[in-house]
């Protein structure tokens, strides 16, 4: 096992159970996965072991193609969506799927989520759109997901979940948190009153104001920094 292999192995551990603490998932639902670049691997969460009884050996590594190089547990049923997401973006070097309750309402009704807040213009871009319905593991589900989500940071899909990504595993967990807090206060305001969404100007001018502040360095350096105090 190569520093780099270990290195994605403990990300993927350890910001899986940050999905758990925050609610996003639930027993062995959705899945997290980040990119070995300078290996071209993907490290994932495995298919059958609820979150509180993974370890380092549980995370399964494999090529590009789906071949096993680490790990003795089947990758997660959803490594094909992965797999096509990182196919398609250069940018993207992990990638999180949550059956959290807020969006997974919204998905359901199958309405995307407007950019109605400031945090979720910075880190998603604008909407939050919805993918059309497809079985779960299937070829046609990524291709879905490809489709909807573009050069956005999160989707929601249909009757199921949401995916986020990110720069870097840190970055891809903000993305799930925001997009279920903003699914949240759209309900809530949607009762209140009729939601006022960001101008487009404004959405455009928060999220390059983040891309300029943040890059992927100190996304990394910020990443490290939540790991070893965990």
């Amino acid at each position: 096992m190569t520093v780099a292999t270990e290195k994605a192995r403990e990300q993927v551990l350890k910001i899986s159970l940050r999905m758990v603490e925050n609610a996003l998932v639930t027993g062995k639902w959705g899945n997290f996965s980040v990119r070995i670049p300078q290996e071209k691997l993907i490290a994932i969460t495995p298919r059958i072991l609820p979150y509180g009884t993974l370890q380092i050996r549980d995370i399964v590594v494999l090529n590009m193609e789906g071949q096993i190089i680490e790990g003795v547990c089947p990758p997660s049923n959803e490594f094909c969506l992965h797999q096509a997401i990182y196919k398609a973006r250069d940018d993207v070097n992990a990638i999180m799927h949550t059956h959290s309750t807020f969006a997974s309402a919204l998905a359901v009704a199958r309405k995307p989520i407007p950019p109605i807040l400031e945090d979720l213009a910075r880190y998603v871009g604008n909407e939050v759109p919805v993918a059309p319905y497809a079985r779960a593991g299937t070829p046609e589900l990524a291709g879905v997901a490809v489709e909807t989500l573009a050069q956005n940071n999160a989707i929601l899909l249909a009757n199921h979940g949401v995916v986020g990504v990110g720069r870097t595993a840190l970055e891809a967990l903000i993305v799930c948190q925001v997009v279920e807090k903003a699914a949240k206060v759209y309900l809530l305001a949607d009762l209140i009153g009729h939601p006022v969404v960001l101008a487009g100007e404004d959405v455009n001018f928060l999220r390059q104001d983040y891309l300029s502040k943040y890059g992927i360095e100190d996304l990394r350096e910020c990443l490290g920094g939540v790991l070893r105090h965990k």
